[in-house]
């Protein structure tokens, strides 16, 4: 795991690295592609769900 003190390093780097003024824009970026692919690995375990619970009513 990261503690707070790695996680200040990482912070710090990408401030000087990308600037203040784009790393909102980042930021932004990766919560979206965060928030797009837990949607989508979602979606893909209420379908598996879906097709036991349809096989297992099949075998009944």
């Amino acid at each position: 795991m990261l503690g707070p003190g790695s996680i200040a390093v990482i912070g710090l780097a990408a401030l000087v690295m990308f600037g203040p003024k784009k790393l909102p824009e980042l930021g932004k970026a990766a919560g979206k592609t965060l928030r797009e692919f837990k949607n989508a690995t979602k979606g893909m375990m209420d379908e598996e769900d879906d097709n036991k619970k349809e096989s297992e009513q099949l075998k009944k």
